[in-house]
């Protein structure tokens, strides 16, 4: 099995640790493929970024569908791109954010997100109400900490993040799901602290992809995600 695990922004460093975090819990046989726009954003903090990246993200679905990927991993918690992504390819395209939600929801009756700067919060909780999920999620706190300061020692990331844990514990949430691809590598540090689940969407979306590739479930094409109905030459653009 292979799976593209796409990183809608242009900073390679973050498209590694993706990478090697879906690397590291992807089942013998299942190689991952990670990937990233050569134009775009360097970080998507909100729907402006978002918005940039988009058709970055679509040439990445493309080029990994020539190269024969089982299915796509769109690794930004904002899902950003997703239903344009699934419109574009019968292959199974999971988002992180929606992953970690039913991720987190399997193993918690109610949970939080702790994500990065305040004004991605909107977006976070836009998709938490269209998903299903808002009778679960208590709150969705914001570090206020940018995407590319979260593996800088100095910015104390691990330790406001914990913080924020404690306040989502005593509002009543008995999960966590982290939102950012690059808050993987504190998932089971955190875990361990806090002694609650604690969700990293991008190895929750390893894991949907490859029992959906083991499933034979492909995207419907009947309605919202049916082929674009004109031929696109996305290098056109």
């Amino acid at each position: 099995m292979r799976i593209a695990i796409i990183n809608p922004n242009t900073t390679a460093s973050m498209t590694g640790r993706i990478a090697a975090a879906a690397a590291a819990v992807a089942s013998p046989g299942t190689d991952i493929l990670g990937r990233q726009p050569a134009v775009g954003p360097e970080a998507i903090e909100g729907p402006f970024d978002g918005a940039l990246s988009v058709l970055g993200l679509l040439k990445e679905i493309a080029a990994a569908e020539v190269e024969g990927v089982d299915a796509h991993i769109v690794a930004c918690f904002d899902d950003t791109g997703l239903d344009a992504a699934r419109a574009m390819t019968a292959k199974p395209v999971v988002g992180i954010g929606e992953a970690s939600f039913h991720a987190v929801s399997l193993v918690a009756h109610s949970f939080c997100v702790v994500t990065t700067l305040s004004r991605s919060a909107p977006v976070i909780e836009d998709n938490i109400l269209r998903y299903g999920f808002s009778h679960r999620c208590r709150r969705v706190f914001a570090t206020d900490i940018p995407v590319l300061e979260l593996d800088n020692p100095a910015s104390g990331a691990f330790e406001k993040i914990s913080d924020l844990i404690r306040r989502s514990i005593d509002m009543g949430a008995e999960g966590v799901a982290l939102g950012c691809a690059g808050m993987a590598e504190f998932a089971q540090g955190l875990q361990r602290e806090h002694g609650i689940p604690v969700v990293d969407g991008v190895t929750a979306a390893v894991g949907l992809a490859e029992m959906l590739v083991r499933c034979r479930l492909s995207t419907s094409k009947s309605g919202v995600w049916a082929q674009p109905t004109r031929p696109y030459v996305l290098e056109r653009f």
